[in-house]
């Protein structure tokens, strides 16, 4: 038997979290197309996922989404000039810089969370409500039981 039939037919974990996750992004990438945010893209999600409202250190949003610096830099820039993002003096320290949300910084924040929880309660649905609790356990000790550093994945 092929490997690529023998991938497709079983596939690994490694295989499984791709198309997971690609799944997920092409799903809530395709919805917020819908509501006007046809230039948000998956990679965005390195920053606007992790991102608060009073805004975050560049050094911690790279931490949180697993990237390096350079690579969050350039992602951050890129939602800078879509008007997604601005930087502004950390007040805690006038040398760094947040990275704040603007007004549709925020709309997408939201409006991309609801539709994680959709797509988490239409999985729960199709799974059953404590499989899916189990599911996303298991998930969650699976992905921190493996090292977090390491070469982006993206770039």
């Amino acid at each position: 038997m092929k490997r690529s039939t023998r991938k497709e037919q079983d596939p690994d974990l490694g295989i499984l979290a791709v198309q997971l996750s690609a799944r997920v992004q092409r799903e809530i990438f395709a919805r917020a197309a819908a509501q006007g945010f046809s230039d948000a893209r998956p990679r965005h999600g390195a920053v606007l996922a992790f991102l608060d409202e009073e805004g975050t250190r560049p050094s911690e949003l790279a931490r949180l989404a697993g990237r390096n610096k350079q690579t969050m830099g350039a992602i951050i820039d890129e939602l800078e000039r879509l008007g997604y993002v601005r930087r502004e003096p950390d007040p805690a320290d006038r040398r760094a810089k947040l990275i704040v949300p603007t007004e549709r910084g925020l709309r997408f924040m939201n409006l991309t969370d609801d539709f994680v929880s959709q797509i988490e309660q239409g999985l729960a649905s199709l799974l059953g409500a404590d499989p899916y609790r189990s599911f996303r356990a298991a998930l969650g000790q699976a992905t921190t039981s493996l090292p977090a550093a390491g070469p982006d994945t993206e770039g």
